[in-house]
């Protein structure tokens, strides 16, 4: 068995013999005839398998040198490491997300060099499986890229969070089945004076059940063989760019998500109330009793909480929006640096106005809604983010492709809207007012 040595000093020979070719080239002022590139490219085919042996010698004599050093020199053991036995040191984690997927990349070529760190990556979550085509994100890395991912958006970070453990793919919680307060309390509960004697009427409470199961969501990148042989340009290039995209994308999802392999966003939820227009409304308008409406549907318990948010092209309306009074009016809408306000959007009824992408266009139903995430809508999360990559897809352009998995599902808590106890079903309240459409 050749030594780390000789297989360095073979590579440097091929490689050398490579130059050669090259500098011959030169010199003639000509490019590599077909036997010449056939030469390169068998020099280059035994330069990969050897840099591939070269890099598992090197990756054994690191592990030997750590196996036999003393045990209190070791980091505590990792929360499950399935019984071999073998402590994992911080030496033996990635340094950075770009060291990673540059592992993965590599692992991922025909024959490539598996970087043992990719298994130790995500120790504790039970979901290392190379076998179903791909990585888990070292799991400092991949905790913090999916925080990153939530704080990016606008609306997963207002939403309830629950994260799901390592060895469960759903979960079911309770909630209350409710769907009118006329007569009962959380569905069932009646409370009464007891006249004296009298016989008590037995009530409960009425539940629903919950019910979370984690949903992928895949995203793909491009990469370019010299992007690939830098890992500092690769997370720099990379990770801005996922983190943003796949943020975006779960706000997408919370706002319009159909539920079917993929979260119920609130437009599509039997929770969410729809204000009807004015009589004679003019189509693409919001007018002052459009707001005024739909500030009257949410919650009493959530008014403090709410926020609106619109799609941008809303804003020439409401810095036109006015109430009549007398010959004149008053504005509504309070914009951005009034000194009443301190709201970056401004505001409505004292509440932030939030611009965002995902909200409808002008004059259809969800270009402005009125929400209250933080109560209204439960958002239940893996936490991991895997990693895959294929050679094949872009191969004639020099080109990987890889692609990163996140697991989630969300809904409303609420099943329905609610009447309340006085004012009808014509009344219905909840925690996600939207306005009909106006086309």
């Amino acid at each position: 068995m050749k030594t780390i040595t000789q297989l360095k000093e073979e590579v440097k020979s091929l490689m050398a013999a490579s130059s050669k070719i090259d500098a011959t080239c030169v010199a003639e002022n000509r490019s590599p005839n077909d036997s010449e590139l056939q030469v390169k490219n068998d020099i280059l085919d035994q330069v990969q398998a050897l840099r591939n042996e070269l890099d598992v010698r090197e990756r054994e004599e690191r592990m030997m040198v750590v196996l036999g050093k003393p045990a209190e020199t070791l980091t505590k053991p990792a929360p499950d490491n399935k019984g071999h036995g073998i402590t994992i040191k911080d030496k033996e984690k990635f340094g950075s997300f770009g060291e990673q997927i540059s592992a993965v990349i590599s692992a991922g070529r025909p024959n490539g060099h598996i970087d043992p760190r990719l298994f130790n990556a995500a120790t504790g979550l039970n979901e290392t499986t190379p076998s179903e085509g791909g990585f888990l994100v070292q799991q400092d890395f991949s905790s913090t890229l999916f925080e990153e991912m939530i704080e990016t958006g606008m609306l997963a970070p207002k939403c309830r969070r629950v994260t799901i453990s390592g060895n469960s793919n759903g979960i079911k919680l309770n909630g209350v089945d409710e769907t009118s307060r006329e007569s009962t309390l959380y569905g069932g509960i009646q409370v009464y004076p007891k006249a004296e004697a009298a016989a008590a009427t037995a009530s409960k409470p009425k539940f629903r059940e919950i019910e979370l199961n984690l949903k992928k969501t895949m995203g793909l990148c491009y990469l370019t063989e010299e992007l690939m042989q830098d890992s500092v340009a690769l997370e720099s290039w990379i990770r801005p760019a996922f983190v943003s995209a796949f943020g975006f994308k779960i706000d997408d999802y919370i706002i319009r998500g159909t539920g079917a392999g993929q979260p119920l966003g609130i437009l599509n939820s039997g929770a969410l109330v729809s204000v009807g227009k004015e009589t004679g409304q003019a189509k693409e308008t919001l007018l002052a009793e459009n707001v005024i409406n739909m500030y009257s549907r949410m919650f009493a318990g959530s008014l403090n909480s709410a926020e609106w948010y619109i799609n941008q092209n809303l804003i020439p309306q409401l810095f036109t929006m006015s109430i009549a009074v007398g010959t004149g009016g008053v504005p509504v809408y309070l914009p951005p640096g009034n000194t009443l306000n301190n709201a970056p959007g401004g505001s409505l009824f004292g509440r932030p106005v939030n611009p965002i992408e995902h909200c409808s266009t002008l004059g259809t139903q969800g270009d402005i809604i009125f929400a209250d995430f933080s109560k209204g809508y439960i958002l239940a999360e893996k936490g991991g983010v895997r990693s895959e990559t294929s050679i094949h897809v872009q191969f004639l352009y020099d080109e990987e492709v890889i692609k990163f998995v996140i697991r989630l599902d969300g809904q409303t808590l609420r099943a329905s809207a609610l009447v309340p106890y006085k004012g009808g079903s014509g009344s219905t309240q909840s925690h996600f007012i939207v306005l009909d459409s106006r086309t």
